[in-house]
């Protein structure tokens, strides 16, 4: 029998917004049995964690156009010790914001693109208040990943 496999829901959450997607997200994937699903704020994450999964969500509010630095904390802590180590690595976005958003989720992919890692979702973007509507998205979206890992599509 093999080993189930991980779901790394990593997100800074400074209003609250982003970490009501989070867990929303969370509950989604839990909907999933035979996946592990962890979620941990950005500045706890580190690269052990990074390492032992299969596949990442990463949850961020937009700021100033661009991540959480909490965010941009963690890329800058474990890119180099995981260079080249988490190639195909499937990931996804979630997005609080009050702008568009489009700056966090380029800049995010930019950097994902260094560890070599695979986009498998289009990012969930949540403008202006959380909605009823944007924790349903995310708790798809945590669906979707675990259960795209847990049948090997990704």
């Amino acid at each position: 029998m093999s080993a189930r496999k991980r779901l790394l829901i990593v997100f800074h959450t400074q209003s609250g917004n982003t970490g009501q997607l989070a867990k929303a997200v969370l509950r989604g994937a839990g909907r999933v049995t035979e996946i592990e699903s962890r979620l941990m704020r950005a500045f706890d994450a580190g690269v052990d964690e990074l390492l032992n999964c299969d596949g990442l969500l990463l949850g961020t509010p937009e700021n100033f156009g661009y991540m959480s630095g909490a965010l941009k904390d963690f890329f800058d802590r474990t890119y180099y010790p995981c260079e080249g180590r988490l190639v195909g690595l499937p990931y996804a976005v979630f997005v609080s914001a009050d702008n568009d958003g489009t700056g966090a989720v380029r800049e995010i992919g930019r950097i994902a693109n260094g560890y070599g890692w695979k986009c498998v979702a289009e990012p969930l973007i949540a403008r202006k208040a959380i909605a009823p509507e944007h924790l349903a998205a995310a708790e798809e979206l945590g669906e979707a990943m675990a259960s795209g890992l847990a049948m090997g599509i990704f």
